[in-house]
């Protein structure tokens, strides 16, 4: 199983988010200690990490498979989280 942590900008994303989409994100990222590669995950293009998609919101972490660890490094709308 996989530890997650997040970024403390990531957190910070996260607490201004509508407490719908708050929680929805933070099932989201529950369930990737068992599988953080899920199928609406993706390979970043042009820079290090993975990307999952919660609705309209994405959500970018790191993974160490060697320590079992994944870290949310950004939280936010699709249109503003790559920048």
């Amino acid at each position: 199983m996989y530890t997650v942590s997040l970024k403390r900008s990531a957190e910070k994303e996260l607490k201004e988010l509508s407490p719908k989409v708050h929680d929805k994100i933070i099932k989201a990222l529950l369930s990737l200690r068992e599988n953080p590669f899920p199928r609406n995950a993706k390979k970043l293009h042009g820079r290090e990490g993975v990307r999952m998609r919660v609705g309209n919101y994405r959500v970018l972490y790191l993974v160490d498979d060697e320590k079992k660890k994944i870290e949310v490094v950004a939280v936010g709308d699709r249109k503003d989280v790559y920048r």
